[in-house]
């Protein structure tokens, strides 16, 4: 495996550490998440990370397999370019069912 995108595997692993880090001492509870706005923008700025490096491993490699790679970076642009539109449900959804899939994954290709 290139060695850039061993590297932004890693960026994806250490991003969503991070995102499990903060319900450390945080119950991970949907109310407490939607009335912190500062645990909000940290999650939002691991989910770009993670949107980024997804899209430079397919610039890199188009053939690339990560599921859901182009939801992934889908969710960096909205992040980014529409911030507006965010929802802390759909955010909440992601943090609860998508980020412990795409850890398992990652780690798995990192493993390989």
């Amino acid at each position: 495996m290139d060695e850039r995108i061993q590297k932004w595997l890693y960026d994806i692993k250490l991003a969503i550490e991070e995102i499990e880090s903060y319900f450390v001492d945080i119950p991970k509870d949907f109310n407490q998440y939607s009335s912190n706005l500062i645990l909000k923008r940290a999650v939002e700025r691991d989910l770009e990370i993670i949107g980024e490096a997804v899209n430079r491993i397919l610039k890199q490699e188009p053939d690339f397999q990560i599921n859901n790679a182009k939801k992934i970076i889908g969710l960096r642009n909205q992040i980014i370019h529409a911030y507006d539109n965010i929802s802390d449900e759909n955010i909440w959804a992601i943090i609860q069912k998508h980020i412990p899939e795409l850890k398992i994954e990652i780690l798995g290709l990192i493993n390989s």
